[in-house]
């Protein structure tokens, strides 16, 4: 635990002016990023008495071992910078609202020649206009398939598409009228372009123009007596009413809102969004985070414009952003968001009517999502800490373990033998820190040895990582650390709390033994063994034996269970790799239809080697040169002929004890 006294800037340091800042652990990673109009005032609050700072905030600056600021011009560039450093840099101490899923969007490729409508995930692409987020695929599927009786815009993938203008004829939606068919020319680019934007602006809510439209043609069409196409025109009619019925309105005047709502106790928060487009809404989402940062509910309504808004621009920005409370600094957020809209935004709290009763409406989904979220047991802020706590009192650290690293060993029989490091930060799997290694100082089967040379690869990484940086040598000074690699170390920069791997007393011994050897005294080793869940420690007797209702004997089988699964998925498909090898592989221009040929027609590879040349070229598809060199490559591994007792004529056999008759 740090003295912040002891990198507490000195008086007349820290200007006052705006700025963006940032506290640094002993690693030189970067744990917490902040804003202020004044830096001088703001870093001021956090080098006080610690009793007088709330538990969160003196958590942080106790972990911390440095801080540095950068200043801007504006409130609003502080504000943009702010949410650049906490994506990058993804600060332990920051609140970070985390989508519990990828949700799904209806997407229109106008940057395409022929644009296309299709259901998209994860980030958004220039040039593509988006509407939703939807709460499943199956929605806009639904939407999609109803409106394409009006709009009939492709929706095959380009290689599809490529195979119709080859082939010279549409597809099935082509010739039942869900599709234009420009791959055969039906349409022209210019036409085709044309649908998707008007399939653009039904989206979008403009929806009274193109429905007040169809009606005229279908009432001209029935002056006409054209009863078909009066009828046609009347079933695109109800198709798009269809359409319209499942976003009932719940705004008046065609409102583009997005409203935010917060659900909060001491330890987490819920974020609900409803996304309102032309009075209707388009959309919901929601995250939950821990508050591992003093923050009230303004500064929460802050976070999550930042995340919601951070990579938007354009359209998708709202005129109306609808919040449970204003940011602190009200006028720099609305800046920020009419910058990124490039237009006007309202930001503002809903007093009365039905903004007010939807903004009610959000509440309770946000309510019940923060009480769903309160039932999943790993993760509960207070469980975890209860977890780390009685970790640390029961191994006798000075501290909670907040970067746990456990280590298991699989083979089988002896082969493959592989072995796996699965990283816990503040009780959580960090599973982008995950690492699979391969046996590679001896061969046969020794868990001990395994784990002895896994600890030493991992560690000699670490100290080879300081050593880079400049930590390890002059590490006082922060110049030594490459610049391009400032808050971004790679892989096995980081050192564990606590190793524990998967074993009892001689898996524990070889690790510890690896450590010693390496001169790394500040970590601490355990070791879970399966049969009685008993916790070994180094050169002690007798095991560490946790209550079964324990929160701590529950993490530690949480993170060696998950080692033990992640060892044995690797460990399986190098396994699943090499029996697909065969001996067959080596007979150059054999591809696989012929090698399952031979196999089918020879029941094995046992009577395929005992075939003649004359018998391959039975085959279909096998020549003479093919039957030669499948014969020369399974006579190069063949199994070696069995030895054979010369006194009695019996076959030797082999066991694991060696050679007996």
């Amino acid at each position: 635990m740090a003295d912040p006294s002891s990198y507490r800037p000195k008086p007349g340091q820290i200007p006052d002016s705006p700025g963006v800042y940032r506290f640094r652990d002993e690693h030189r990673r970067v744990i917490y990023v902040g804003k202020a109009k004044s830096l001088r005032s703001r870093l001021g609050s956090y080098f006080q008495d610690l009793a007088n700072l709330h538990p969160r905030t003196r958590t942080m600056v106790t972990t911390a071992a440095s801080v540095e600021w950068t200043v801007v011009s504006t409130e609003v560039e502080a504000l943009q910078l702010e949410y650049s450093w906490i994506k990058e840099y993804d600060p332990r101490f920051n609140v970070k609202y985390r989508d519990d899923k990828s949700y799904p969007y209806l997407a229109v490729t106008l940057n395409e020649d022929f644009p296309r409508v299709q259901v998209m995930r994860g980030a958004k692409k220039k040039g593509v206009r988006y509407f939703g987020p939807y709460g499943h695929a199956w929605a806009i599927r639904e939407t999609v398939d109803l409106m394409l009786r009006v709009f009939p815009v492709r929706t095959c993938s380009a290689g599809v598409f490529r195979n119709h203008v080859q082939k010279g004829r549409p597809c099935l939606l082509g010739y039942i009228g869900k599709c234009s068919a420009p791959c055969v020319g039906r349409v022209t680019p210019e036409e085709h372009r044309e649908l998707a934007e008007e399939f653009c602006d039904f989206m979008a809510g403009r929806t009274g123009t193109y429905i007040r439209r169809l009606e005229k043609q279908m009432m001209a069409a029935a002056e006409e007596m054209e009863y078909e196409k009066a009828a046609r025109l009347r079933d695109d009619i109800e198709a798009l009413k269809r359409a319209l019925e499942k976003n009932a309105v719940v705004l008046a005047d065609a409102t583009d809102a997005d409203l935010i709502a917060l659900a909060e106790d001491e330890l987490e928060a819920a974020v609900q969004i409803f996304h309102v487009r032309g009075g209707r809404v388009r959309g919901q989402r929601g995250w939950v985070t821990d508050k591992v940062e003093n923050v009230d509910t303004a500064g929460l309504v802050e976070h999550a414009l930042q995340q919601l808004y951070g990579e938007e621009s354009g359209d998708a920005v709202p005129k109306e952003v609808l919040v449970p409370a204003l940011p602190e600094d009200t006028d720099a957020v609305t800046q920020w968001l009419s910058g990124r809209r490039g237009a006007g935004v309202s930001l503002r709290v809903p007093q009365r009517g039905d903004k007010k009763a939807l903004m009610e409406t959000v509440e309770r989904n946000a309510l019940q999502a923060l009480g769903l979220h309160k039932t999943k047991r790993a993760s509960d802020l207070t469980t975890r800490s209860r977890a780390l706590e009685e970790i640390a009192e029961a191994l006798g650290l000075d501290s909670a373990p907040l970067r746990i690293e456990c280590f298991d060993i699989s083979h089988l029989q002896g082969e493959d033998v592989v072995a796996s490091m699965v990283v816990f930060e503040d009780g959580l799997a960090r599973k982008s820190e995950y690492r699979r290694f391969q046996i590679k100082g001896f061969e046969g089967q020794d868990d001990v040895r395994s784990m002895h040379e896994v600890i030493t690869r991992r560690f000699k990484r670490y100290l080879a990582e300081k050593d880079r940086t400049g930590e390890w040598i002059g590490g006082d000074d922060p110049g030594h650390e490459a610049k391009d690699e400032e808050g971004r170390p790679k892989k096995f920069a980081y050192p564990p709390q606590l190793v524990v791997v998967d074993g009892g007393q001689p898996q524990v011994a070889a690790a510890k033994r690896a450590l010693d050897e390496l001169g790394i005294d500040d970590v601490a080793v355990c070791g879970l063994a399966k049969r009685l869940e008993e916790v070994w420690l180094p050169h002690d007797d007798d095991p560490v034996v946790l209550p079964r209702s324990s929160e701590g004997l529950y993490l530690l089988q949480r993170v060696r269970d998950t080692a033990h699964d992640f060892a044995i998925r690797y460990q399986r498909s190098k396994r699943s790799k090499r029996i697909r090898t065969s001996p067959l592989d080596a007979v150059p221009g054999l591809g696989d239809t012929r090698k399952q040929a031979l196999i089918k027609h020879f029941g094995s590879v046992k009577r395929l080697r005992q075939a003649t040349i004359e018998q391959i070229c039975e085959v279909p598809g096998m020549g003479r040169k093919t039957a030669e060199s499948v014969v020369v490559a399974l006579a190069r591994t063949a199994p070696p002929a069995p030895a054979v007792n010369t006194a009695t004529g019996e076959i030797i056999e082999e066991n694991d004890g060696g050679s007996t008759a």
